[in-house]
């Protein structure tokens, strides 16, 4: 009896190796699956540039130099509007300091990476309307900080547009291997509508990335986004916010990325390699 459709996921042409250095971008998916990497001793870089959730801001942040980043004061901290919060720091040459340590840290990731993981979240952004906190009206920013409202305009990205951004940057590195993945976890602050609007766009700019620059096979998709939806539909498979997948679920979709890029000879490393990393992380009783 067949209670699941399974997602068939056919075999990566190429195999990440243990010492294969690899660098993770984008939404909070990437963090999950780089900890489980981390947690194998895998040489992982992740999102230098703390959470990035729309493709033009992963994008931007590939050729990000510390004289683009635009900074705003608002509510007792200065702010990088290319950057996670968490680089918002009490006064500006505290978060200039956290801000150029990031762009050095993700290009020597970036150049060193043999592996780009790379993980959109929506496909929203948020531009700015006066320029508060960038350097143009109209600029992208990462990241809102809980600014008024009023300070920026929503919409939602084309495919065209998410393409436009991408495929240079592709093609830049073409020695690179590319892994484009979507992100399960809905934005339901958008509306569960517009959220599938999103995810969809973001599908099928992933789509078109592949056909055009991933004839070599350098360039390919890990259905995250699908083993969730059809394979993980039950909300035991969900953190207690219906948002997020639990552990159980990131387990389980670590699984399948295993069986999809790494051989079964680095696979069983790779389970030796967290045992290990198990007994040295036990916090004993006594």
């Amino acid at each position: 009896m067949k209670l699941q459709t399974q997602v068939e996921i056919k075999p990566s042409k190429w195999k990440i190796e243990p010492e294969d250095k690899i660098l993770a971008v984008g939404s909070c998916f990437a963090d999950e699956i780089s900890r489980k990497m981390e947690e194998c001793y895998l040489p992982v870089t992740s999102n230098p540039f703390g959470t990035l959730y729309n493709p033009l801001s992963i994008a931007q942040a590939f050729s990000l130099q510390p004289s683009d980043v635009s900074y705003q004061f608002y509510d007792g901290l200065w702010h990088s509007m290319a950057h996670h919060g968490s680089f918002s720091r009490p006064t500006k040459e505290e978060a200039e300091k956290a801000v150029v340590a990031s762009i050095e840290t993700l290009q020597r990731a970036l150049k060193e990476a043999k592996v780009v993981i790379v993980t959109f979240g929506t496909a929203w952004i948020y531009e700015s309307t006066k320029g508060q906190g960038t350097k143009d009206k109209g600029q992208v920013v990462a990241n809102c900080h809980k600014m008024p409202a009023e300070w920026f305009s929503r919409r939602r990205l084309t495919v065209e547009e998410i393409v436009a951004a991408w495929k240079p940057i592709i093609e830049a590195y073409a020695d690179k291997r590319w892994i484009f993945t979507v992100s399960p976890i809905r934005h339901v602050k958008d509306g569960l509508h517009e959220n599938q609007l999103s995810k969809a766009t973001l599908l099928m700019a992933v789509e078109q990335l592949s056909s055009l620059v991933g004839r070599s096979g350098g360039v390919t998709y890990f259905p995250s986004y699908e083993i969730v939806l059809d394979e993980l539909r039950d909300y035991r498979f969900y953190a207690d916010d219906l948002v997020h997948p639990s552990s159980l679920a990131v387990n389980y979709i670590w699984e399948r990325f295993c069986e999809t890029y790494f051989s079964p000879q680095t696979r069983n490393e790779l389970v030796l390699a967290h045992k290990r990393w198990q007994f040295e992380h036990h916090r004993p009783l006594h």
